[in-house]
């Protein structure tokens, strides 16, 4: 029996349904590229924005038992000078989805614009992220900008759109539900999840910023849910990102309704073959089940 594993995302073609998630690895073209030759089915490069911005200063980073939690300041080169890497990732001939973030809607429109013309298959809106004041979870936690955000967009890059978005609202169905009626392609579920660590011997918070994002394994029960609940919502692709170390994490939380999943942390701990042990995974999984695609167990766990 013939199993596929390629799938269709929003128009992208993908061979597996693994993604490199934001933020990993997704800084340069070069970097890109290794992720490409690691067999992944698509790449989400590093947030960018409008101007070139350097982050908050050491220690950015500290890992916890169930996972990491990182406070970058979201350090970028700034869209203009980001372009040639956009080119250069591009070579490695799979989809590269540029992730973006502004401090506006203008803003957020003027760098998918410039991404787009650079080549970028599509765009991720980050409006979650958990530690960068006015450019992250404040807009994701308000159904109305994020709407307003997702139209100028597509007005101005005509290109498809996901909007990653956070946990950190009460009902995480209506800021999806305002993101797709404004014209979201795909939404993404979810960022990192405010968090912190003390270091008991000098009294101090260990990240300088005090506060940062939790990613690994402690999220994904709650990236899981949201998925869950936002493929009940929407009418979109839903793609989940959240502790997905292994391939029975990738199977659940396609059994949620998850069209393809992104992997970000875990290759902190097992190296870039986790795409390609993910993918072989899910295709042991799909035989053994008599599936013949990847699809047929997508919102599978609705059904019951």
């Amino acid at each position: 029996m013939s199993i596929r594993l390629s799938t269709e995302v929003t128009g992208l073609k993908l061979a597996n349904p693994t993604m490199l998630a934001a933020g990993i690895l997704g800084l340069t073209g070069s970097s890109l590229r290794n992720v490409i030759d690691a067999s992944a089915g698509a790449v989400v490069t590093k947030s960018v924005g409008l101007k070139q911005r350097e982050g908050y200063p050491n220690p950015t980073v500290v890992q916890v038992k169930c996972g990491l939690i990182n406070a970058m300041g979201l350090p970028n080169p700034g869209i203009h000078y980001f372009r040639e890497e956009i080119r250069e990732a591009k070579e490695g001939g799979i989809p590269i989805i540029v992730s973006v973030y502004g401090f506006s809607p203008e803003e957020f429109a003027e760098v998918a614009r410039i991404a787009a013309e650079a080549g970028a298959d599509a765009l991720e809106l980050n409006v979650s992220c958990p530690h960068v004041e006015k450019a992250g979870v404040e807009i994701g936690q308000d159904p109305q900008l994020v709407a307003e955000i997702v139209e100028v967009v597509k007005k101005r890059a005509h290109k498809p759109v996901f909007v990653k978005l956070t946990s950190h609202v009460a009902d995480i169905t209506e800021v999806a539900k305002a993101a797709v009626e404004a014209g979201a392609d795909a939404i993404t579920a979810i960022n990192t999840v405010k968090a912190m660590a003390i270091n008991i011997e000098t009294t101090w918070p260990i990240l300088a910023n005090k506060i940062g994002g939790l990613s690994g394994p402690a999220i994904k029960p709650i990236a899981l849910r949201c998925v869950y609940e936002i493929f009940q919502e929407v009418d979109v692709p839903v793609i989940g990102c959240g502790g997905i170390t292994t391939w029975r994490d990738a199977v659940e939380f396609m059994l949620a309704g998850a069209s393809a999943v992104q992997i970000g942390t875990a290759i902190a701990f097992k190296g870039t073959g986790v795409f390609k042990s993910i993918t072989r995974g899910i295709y042991t999984y799909l035989r053994k089940r008599d599936f013949r695609s990847v699809r047929e167990i997508v919102g599978l766990s609705h059904c019951h």
